[in-house]
């Protein structure tokens, strides 16, 4: 058996999985809230009991929201530390990994069924090019996916949801001083992830009151912003969505010139596939082509949101049964 996890800064998904082609198939899947939990070694606890067999499992492989040094993480939104030795010698596997959580999603991409994909822009992919991936949930990641001589890719992580924001309209440019008396800095995730479309909420609403959305601290505060704003239930919700939108377009179009994703770029996440009617609008893509003098160079690349809400999770198993 082949154990392989999901480790985000809102929940964590451990799975139990088989070897399989062209990749490998689960048989128990459960999901903790990350926060919840003290110590790492607790949410593992959590998940033996609720397997309910012994394992025996040949190889441990887990993404994790944060930087990876030495098979070692600590969460960056949360503060878990975690060990892959430690996790591997608990379970008697021999082989054990922590990816990064963008690089797992990334190593998922070539196993995708066609219908766990959804077009933005379909483009005219060049095989020979790189791929790369973001996705706004918690946080923001971001991870490109290198082609190698030998026809296959090699996924490489980043952090570079913490690189600076880069404003590009009147608006945004209004936005970035909010962001640094907050924050000290303004960073790409403070725009592009749960937190920061409740930054963009406070900014659009100037202090006012919501129709819709109260508490900013409650844990569904994001949600109920994308849907007040798609619903038309409250206009300075729906303004902070589009600048969301125009600045996840904008920002993946970066990611594609930084890596020359010309094979395509894929957009991964919990919020984009809660906002489709919002992406698929025309604003995301209007942004990520907004990069003159390569505007066409951009419209080529490939654009797809991955559908699959279990990608991160997958990528981890791919990379399990690689070990």
């Amino acid at each position: 058996m082949l154990l392989a996890g999901d480790v985000g800064g809102t929940k964590t998904l451990l799975g139990v999985f088989e070897r399989g082609d062209p990749r490998p198939v689960a048989k128990a899947v459960h999901s903790y809230p990350t926060a919840s939990f003290a110590r790492f070694s607790d949410i593992l606890d959590a998940f033996v009991r609720d397997v309910k067999e012994a394992l025996t499992v040949e190889a441990v492989a887990l993404g994790v929201a944060g930087p990876v040094m030495d098979n070692r993480a600590v969460l960056t939104n949360v503060g878990l530390e975690i060990a892959a030795t430690e996790i591997g010698a608990r379970f008697g596997a021999r082989r054990a990994r922590l990816l990064n959580d963008l690089e797992a999603m990334a190593t998922a991409i070539e196993v995708l069924a066609a219908d766990e994909l959804m077009s933005l822009q379909d483009g005219v992919p060049h095989l020979t090019g790189s791929k790369a991936v973001i996705a706004a949930g918690t946080g923001l990641g971001q991870a490109y996916l290198h082609r190698v001589p030998d026809g296959g890719w090699d996924p490489v992580p980043t952090e570079s949801g913490h690189a600076d924001f880069a404003a590009r309209t009147d608006r945004e440019l209004e936005l970035v001083p909010m962001l640094r008396k907050r924050y000290g800095r303004a960073e790409v995730e403070q725009v592009i992830s749960g937190q920061g479309l409740l930054n963009l909420h406070r900014f659009t609403h100037r202090g006012g009151e919501c129709p819709v959305v109260s508490d900013l601290d409650a844990p569904d505060a994001p949600a109920l912003v994308s849907q007040a704003a798609l619903g038309g239930r409250c206009q300075h919700c729906a303004e902070a969505l589009r600048m969301f939108v125009s600045a996840y377009g904008a920002e993946a179009g970066n990611l594609a010139l930084r890596t020359m994703a010309t094979a395509g770029v894929y957009i991964g996440g919990g919020i984009a596939r809660k906002i489709l009617p919002a992406l698929t609008n025309g604003n995301f893509i209007e942004a990520f082509r907004a990069k003159a003098p390569l505007s066409d160079l951009v419209a080529q690349i490939p654009v797809h949101v991955i559908l699959n809400e279990n990608v991160g999770l997958l990528g981890a198993a791919v990379c399990a049964q690689r070990l």
